[in-house]
């Protein structure tokens, strides 16, 4: 029989872990006859009692393993622990708040029976606040837009990845991970499941507005080198506009020089206006630069302090 595994990184998820456990259980009784199944949850620095809950799961379940980080490093890094770690012949990603739904993974499971190496749960419907739907909407746009491959629009990281897909993508240890990214990058065969997303069961959300933020740009400094080039199209524009700017000036002196006003007030607004394009062009180039010091670093992408699993 062949062995699927589940990744399910836990961030102070105390009031989800039993239902989620739960709901996982009766889904996976439906091919319990056809595969063996191994539930990974990755304990990303939980600061509730999220560890101690995982530990009687543990107890109770001898499909279950536990990743316990030493400190919280991040949602990408603990998918990542998980894949590092995972054993099963194909391995199904899911966010531990019931979001994803665990029913929908059947019907991933059944793509990949259907000969495919890559199924992503793409979302139908989602009840998020009007906020994070405008948000989420805006950020794929700007992605298709710029990325230099092509990601499905309105995925997460929900989705079921062939062994052999996991095996490549554990060749990319790059630190600012964007996986739907690199799942994308690396190719195969990839089809898509609809879906529609859940409410969040309990507990808040583990990415407000700033993680979100840097989530995003991530994905788009990872896989696109447009604003690099957008830099230099701006310093051309603007150069544009300053020789204009100095026609003008120069005419209205030659034809009309009485209308002509002492010319410090253009001077500050032109000054002002090329430092501050200055300044978000470095901000930019920084950006990358930044990335560069990071890889160079070679730290490792996460700590675990210890990896329980059944007797």
């Amino acid at each position: 029989m062949k062995l699927i595994s589940y990744v399910l990184p836990i961030h102070n998820e105390y009031g989800n872990i039993e239902l989620l456990h739960n709901t996982l259980s009766k889904v996976l009784k439906e091919r319990a006859s056809d595969y063996k199944f191994e539930i990974i949850y990755v304990n990303d620095g939980s600061t509730d009692n999220s560890l101690s809950k995982l530990q009687t799961v543990l107890e109770q379940d001898d499909r279950v393993s536990i990743i316990n980080f030493a400190r919280n490093f991040g949602h990408q890094m603990a998918v990542t622990a998980g894949l590092d770690n995972a054993k099963g012949d194909a391995v199904i990603i899911m966010d531990s708040d019931l979001q994803d739904p665990p029913s929908v993974s059947l019907e991933l499971i059944k793509q990949w029976e259907a000969g495919f190496d890559v199924v992503y749960a793409q979302r139908r419907t989602r009840k998020d606040s009007l906020f994070k739907r405008a948000t989420a909407s805006t950020f794929y746009w700007v992605l298709q837009k710029l990325a230099e491959i092509q990601i499905p629009r309105d995925t997460g990281d929900f989705r079921l990845i062939d062994r052999k897909v996991v095996d490549a993508l554990n060749e990319f240890r790059e630190h600012n991970r964007f996986l739907r990214g690199l799942v994308s990058y690396v190719g195969f065969k990839q089809t898509a499941v609809l879906f529609d997303r859940d409410e969040r069961n309990s507990g808040t959300t583990s990415y407000p507005l700033s993680k979100m933020l840097k989530f995003a740009a991530d994905g788009i400094l990872s896989f696109s080198a447009f604003p690099l080039k957008l830099m230099s199209r701006i310093g051309y524009l603007i150069s544009a506009l300053s020789f204009i700017g100095i026609i003008y000036a120069i005419l209205v002196k030659i034809l009309d020089p009485h209308t002509v006003v002492p010319g410090w007030t253009f001077i500050v607004i032109a000054i002002l206006l090329v430092g501050g394009m200055q300044l978000i062009m470095l901000g930019l180039l920084g950006s990358y630069i930044s990335r560069i010091y990071t890889e160079s670093q070679n730290r490792p992408l996460y700590i675990i302090e210890s990896i329980k699993r059944p007797k």
